[in-house]
């Protein structure tokens, strides 16, 4: 593996697009993919929550990873998620995503134990081991019942140089400042990503890279302009484009899980794709498709309508 390899930039966790028997549709996953690209993306993220795969088998995982490799055709970044309550299972999806020629895996931590931190750390340890891929942590405290401590992230990062960055899902930007300070001041190569929309603008100020966030999906034109008017010096703009993208979060709180929140989003802001899911995940009601609508039309990324105008 390169040790210079960094990601950065905006990289949407990609929504796994699905037919009414629940397997993926090629045809409409490669719109999104294409969709994504054109509108100037740094990498696609696979396997995450949004791309449903804690209610996958580890064949659909598989079978999701070698056509999102297959398809992006190495047009940018493919990370493919292999997060799982086993070890086992971890390297297993890790190894297979290097044969498969991804770029980069991103590895959630157990999410039903509460691990002791020996145990956690040898949980990396061996996956770390098991691939020369980079790896990026993923720390979603509020869903793994467990926090990725700065402290512990550096002691990872210095002894196996592949783990190369962390999504940090977590609402506090002093956890991810203390994981810029902690790791990257250490680590420079060390990639620091937001995983909520909101604070992709905070991250960059403090010094990180970028931010691996939901809304990417359906109004990526938001945080890839964040991201390239902060790198250009304009911050007007920059905040302008933030008091868009900071309204967008409200989503996330129509339904839980949210992935049909998304793929409802996505549909509306002009790409015909499915909005089938995975269940426990259901449809969205009229009233709660009533209300992504509202939302997204209060941060004006709906086509052709202006904020306030729903109907």
């Amino acid at each position: 593996m390169d040790k210079t390899t960094i990601f950065k930039g905006i990289i949407p966790p990609v929504s796994t697009i699905l037919n009414q028997q629940g397997k993926l549709n090629e045809e409409e996953q490669g719109l999104l993919i294409d969709s994504l690209i054109e509108a100037g993306v740094d990498g696609l993220f696979f396997l995450g929550t949004g791309g449903e795969f804690s209610q996958m088998s580890v064949e659909e995982r598989k079978a999701v990873a070698e056509f999102a490799v297959r398809y992006t055709n190495k047009r940018v970044p493919v990370l493919i998620g292999t997060g799982s309550t086993s070890t086992r299972e971890v390297v297993m999806l890790s190894q297979h995503a290097q044969q498969i020629g991804a770029d980069a895996v991103v590895v959630i931590n157990p999410y039903y134990w509460q691990l002791t931190e020996e145990n956690l750390f040898k949980h990396y340890r061996d996956i770390a081991n098991s691939v020369d891929l980079p790896i990026l942590l993923y720390n979603f405290p509020n869903l793994t019942g467990q926090d990725l401590s700065p402290d512990f992230v550096c002691a990872l990062v210095d002894q196996h140089p592949n783990i190369v960055g962390i999504k940090e899902t977590i609402d506090s930007v002093g956890h991810i400042q203390e994981m810029i300070l902690k790791v990257k001041k250490k680590h420079p190569h060390f990639a620091v990503f937001s995983g909520f929309d909101n604070h992709l603008l905070n991250t960059l100020q403090l010094g990180g890279d970028g931010t691996i966030s939901a809304s990417g999906n359906f109004a990526p034109q938001l945080s890839v302009g964040i991201y390239n008017a902060f790198n250009s010096g304009d911050l007007e703009k920059a905040v302008a484009l933030h008091k868009q993208l900071a309204i967008l979060p409200l989503l996330y709180q129509i339904d839980s899980p949210f992935v049909n929140v998304v793929k409802e989003a996505t549909k509306l802001c002009g790409l015909n794709i499915s909005t089938d899911v995975l269940p426990p995940s259901r449809p969205l009601c009229d009233e709660k498709k009533q209300q992504v609508k509202d939302i997204l039309a209060l941060a004006n990324v709906l086509p052709g309508l202006k904020s306030g105008s729903t109907r």
